[in-house]
């Protein structure tokens, strides 16, 4: 599947999981993955003791997931 739309959705939610739809970068795809759960399980651990900080990092790993989106959504579809 090649969809850049699908690819782009996947990568904002799994950084990774876009990569792998569209065929690209598979090596990187799978590591993002693997840290992108370690981010998960420390932001929401520390949502509740340091919300200062929760919201940096939230906002961070927004940040981090859009580009990830716009970049597989831009090689998906160069690759149409």
């Amino acid at each position: 599947m090649n969809n850049p739309w699908v690819a782009a959705a996947a990568n904002f939610f799994f950084p990774g999981a876009g990569y792998l739809i569209a065929g690209v970068k598979r090596g990187l795809a799978v590591l993002w993955l693997v840290g992108v759960l370690g981010l998960t399980y420390v932001e929401f651990g520390i949502q509740e003791p340091e919300p200062t900080l929760y919201r940096i990092m939230f906002a961070s790993v927004l940040i981090m997931n859009v580009a990830f989106a716009v970049d597989v959504y831009q090689l998906a579809r160069d690759a149409e």
